[in-house]
């Protein structure tokens, strides 16, 4: 039997340029819808790690004034050596002895946190530093923390300091979220 060649063509297999344009496009708008959910999702874990190192540099806090059986501070700095005197956060945290009783940590601190950059973090009213006492409680000095991103109150969150000392996550309401984001 003779074979035939000549009148059957091979068929090319491969991707056509219109293909390949309308595959680009086709994720162009998949990203372009993911994009703002993707975004929240980002501050809301930026706001949760944040609440985290608070949570975790107040428990070392209050360990170390039982510890030290000294009355230690939790206070924002922005030398990273002192405490400074607003109620801002971001900028970073500083924990230490405070045996003189002066608002400022006696030498060198035991702990200082970075900054959170992208955040607003602020202590309610007036209060711009916490003092827990050898008994671990933080007599006098109660604290409420708002971690919120400009101009997104749905994503703050927050940390309460009680006078016994008891540290705990939480939600601020709608009036404190829209007073830290501004909005």
């Amino acid at each position: 039997m003779a074979r035939m060649h000549g009148s059957k063509r091979r068929r090319m297999y491969g991707v056509t340029l219109v293909e390949q344009v309308m595959v680009v496009a086709i994720l162009a708008i998949l990203v372009g819808i993911a994009s703002p959910s993707l975004a929240s999702l980002v501050r809301r874990q930026s706001a949760q790690s944040a609440q985290m190192d608070f949570l975790e540099a107040l428990g070392y806090a209050r360990g170390e004034a039982v510890l030290r059986r000294a009355r230690v501070v939790f206070c924002p700095t922005r030398d990273r050596l002192h405490c400074s005197e607003e109620n801002r956060w971001e900028g970073g945290w500083l924990v230490g002895v405070d045996r003189d009783r002066n608002n400022q940590p006696d030498g060198a601190p035991l702990r200082v946190g970075d900054g959170h950059a992208k955040l607003l973090i602020q202590s309610s009213g007036a209060r711009r530093r916490v003092f827990f006492l050898p008994d671990g409680s933080a007599a006098g000095s109660n604290l409420t923390l708002l971690f919120c991103s400009p101009g997104q109150a749905r994503d703050s969150l927050g940390v309460v300091v009680s006078n016994s000392g008891r540290i705990r996550g939480s939600r601020p309401s709608k009036a404190q979220a829209a007073a830290c984001t501004g909005g």
